[in-house]
């Protein structure tokens, strides 16, 4: 078992499949993200305060409407 076994997806994965967006696991301290068409790939691994911080600075200069 890895370190991450709680990866999961947004709500807002698109129609169909889902496989369109990033999964997300976390443990107490890091962040891990991959591409959801090729999980057994690759993930980059953030500290949670880093990850906190890009989230809002993604919310931030987000163009599209709603939280």
């Amino acid at each position: 078992m890895s370190a991450f076994d709680n990866w999961r997806k947004s709500s807002y994965s698109g129609s169909g499949d889902g496989n369109a967006c990033v999964e997300i696991a976390n443990t107490p301290t890091h962040i891990a993200v991959r591409d959801s068409k090729t999980p057994a790939r690759a993930t980059l691994t953030f500290p949670s305060v880093a990850f906190s911080a890009f989230v809002r600075a993604l919310k931030a200069h987000s163009s599209v409407s709603g939280d």
